[in-house]
């Protein structure tokens, strides 16, 4: 395993004092992943207090004894940071994640300080100084078999974040859930315990089972199965709900939306907060379907869906976070989001595409769309091409609309400029040039200026 230098020089230091540095968690794991490891975490046994180990530490970097309460270091060399801790068990004392009493114990062993933690593939460690991996829980084993197993009962029910972290994990990673810790996670859902979770918890997990899974439905497949999307009515509406076998010949609305999700997670552009953004556009596109669908003539319709979901997708998303503008963007992708193909098929003219600009940002309505489009079985779909996206996309470049409206050719100070004092009719009169603008009726400021002198 890869170890920084400055690790191995500060594992010398300990080792003079009789103790020893174990890596631990995730980047253990992540060795045996073949995936990058960006966080070293650190626990070091044989000192007798914090105090020594932060004497030890501070002749090297930085420490940052913001987390000293719960027994961690932050380390900073050179601009990288880890985290030192000594081994500890945690106590519940009270409902949420602030509920526990934490023991550390510089004598404790690997073995007894690893129970603590949720997943056998989280459990193991890599010892410095032998260049041995420690695995007293067969997280390897697991590994090898693709299976994410819990290490205790006891201990893996004081966080009921855990049954969230177990789905995120098994989509992540490609993995099943054991039948064991499947059970565990089912009683835990529906004894209620995962009430007690803050929505910024439940939104972290989301984040990662959404940015890091190649295929995000295998996670939403298992809320299903563990019953969690009891807490998410409008996923869960979603189940069962019928299409028209002309456009969706895959399956209900639920089977749809996963299906879209997933050639989502093959079309993120990189920026997370945008991702994350088209990610939940998705989630909610077709939620209103589960209001609006009808059987009229012998045909399932479901007119008005794009609009019925609006507040479905804000009752949604506020139960993950509160984070207005953000709810608001993925609210309008999911009211516009049938508008790309509608435009393309009736041949739109500019002035529509321009006033769509104003409205929705057209370059993220068109992934959102196109991930919709090709989350099918339809022939359509198969050819991976989503003729409207792309011609909508170039339509809007054309145009300079393809990530915000058109800026009004005048302001307050043109009309000032032209001899008028402030009044209300300002609003008025820069609007009717913004409309003439939209049209394509005028095409520059000076144009605008001209139309203006004409009408006052």
């Amino acid at each position: 395993m890869k170890i920084p230098k400055i690790l191995q020089t500060i594992s010398k230091a300990i080792q003079i004092h009789n103790a020893k540095m174990i890596v631990v968690g995730g980047s253990v794991r992540d060795h045996f992943l073949n995936k990058s490891i960006k966080d070293y975490d650190i626990e070091v046994y044989g000192l007798e207090s914090l105090e020594e180990l932060e004497e030890i530490l501070s002749k090297f970097g930085s420490v940052n004894l913001v987390g000293k309460s719960f027994g961690v270091l932050k380390f900073v060399y050179r601009g990288d940071e880890y985290d030192f801790s000594f081994p500890r068990t945690e106590k519940k004392t009270g409902s949420g994640h602030r509920g526990f009493e934490v023991f550390s114990d510089g004598n404790m062993s690997f073995n007894e300080a690893s129970l603590r933690r949720d997943f056998t593939i989280n459990a193991m460690g890599f010892d410095i100084e032998s260049s041995e991996f420690i695995d007293p829980y067969n997280g390897l084993d697991d590994m090898e078999k693709k299976v994410l197993r819990h290490i205790d009962d006891k201990t893996f029910v004081e966080d009921p974040l855990r049954v969230y972290r177990a789905v995120q994990f098994c989509a992540r990673f490609g993995y099943e859930l054991a039948k064991s810790t499947k059970i565990l996670c089912k009683d835990m859902v529906s004894s209620g315990m995962l009430e007690e979770l803050p929505k910024e918890r439940i939104y972290k997990e989301f984040e990662k089972l959404l940015l890091k899974s190649d295929k995000p439905s295998v996670g939403f497949e298992l809320m299903r199965e563990l019953g969690i999307l009891d807490y998410f009515p409008e996923l869960k509406d979603m189940i069962g709900v019928a299409q028209d076998k002309k456009w969706h010949l895959e399956g209900d609305v639920w089977v749809h939306t996963i299906m879209s999700l997933d050639v989502m997670a093959t079309l993120k552009s990189g920026d997370d907060k945008l991702d994350l953004k088209l990610m939940y556009g998705v989630i909610c596109h077709d939620m209103g379907k589960a209001t609006t669908t009808k059987m009229i003539d012998g045909k399932i319709r479901s007119f008005g869906h794009e609009r019925a979901g609006v507040e479905l997708c804000k009752s949604f998303m506020y139960r993950l976070c509160d984070e207005h503008q953000f709810i608001n963007d993925i609210a309008l992708l999911t009211k516009y989001h049938m508008v790309p193909s509608a435009f393309y098929s009736d041949g739109a003219k500019d002035r529509a595409i321009r006033r769509l600009a104003t409205k929705v940002n057209i370059k993220e309505l068109v992934v959102v769309a196109k991930a919709d489009f090709l989350g099918r079985t339809t022939l359509e779909a198969k050819s991976g091409v989503y003729k409207a996206g792309e011609w909508l996309s170039e339509k809007s470049k054309e145009l300079k609309v393809e990530k915000s409206a058109p800026i009004n050719f005048l302001q307050g100070r043109d009309l000032i400029a032209l001899g008028l004092k402030p009044s209300r009719e300002f609003s008025l009169l820069l609007k009717s040039v913004y409309e003439k603008q939209l049209d394509g009726d005028i095409g520059s400021k000076d144009e605008a200026i001209e139309f203006l002198k004409s009408k006052i």
